[in-house]
């Protein structure tokens, strides 16, 4: 399997280091607005969809403050990613009961499951380390984020 180059998934313009959304449903539609600006998404009803249909399955908020929202749909070609930084913190059902602050979403095509599980498991593995959320909240612009989730 080939090492999925986060790097060349992440940009400047699909992330946000102010997102304001109140609730669950405010950050999610407000993440995929991200995607939609960056270009990396052309069906924002589609994608909106996909993100709350797999939410109602299950909450994807973690721990320490962690939310990963994804969704597989056909309008995409290829995985498109975003990040938010929610200054307040956001209750997103999270399993440690805690607000989420920090958003990953991964909208994928429906029919590639390998890219999406490979970047779940490799964010997931990168916010781990205590040290890297901690850095990723102080982050003062997008190229420190790609800085620490790109390596």
């Amino acid at each position: 399997m080939v090492k999925l180059n986060l790097k060349k998934l992440l940009g400047p313009r699909n992330i946000s280091l102010e997102l304001a959304g109140k609730s669950k449903r405010e950050v999610i539609a407000e993440m995929v607005d991200l995607l939609i600006e960056a270009g990396g998404l052309n069906d924002r009803e589609a994608a909106l969809a996909c993100v709350l249909a797999r939410e109602d399955k299950m909450s994807t908020g973690m721990e320490h403050g962690i939310a990963i929202p994804h969704g597989k749909t056909d309008t995409v070609k290829t995985l498109a990613v975003g990040v938010g930084i929610h200054r307040e913190g956001v209750d997103f059902q999270s399993l440690d009961g805690q607000p989420a602050h920090i958003f990953i979403m991964t909208v994928s095509p429906l029919n590639k499951s390998g890219p999406h599980i490979q970047f779940l498991a490799e964010i997931s593995r990168i916010l781990g380390d205590a040290a890297v959320r901690e850095r990723l909240l102080a982050a003062g612009g997008p190229g420190e984020i790609i800085a620490l989730l790109g390596g």
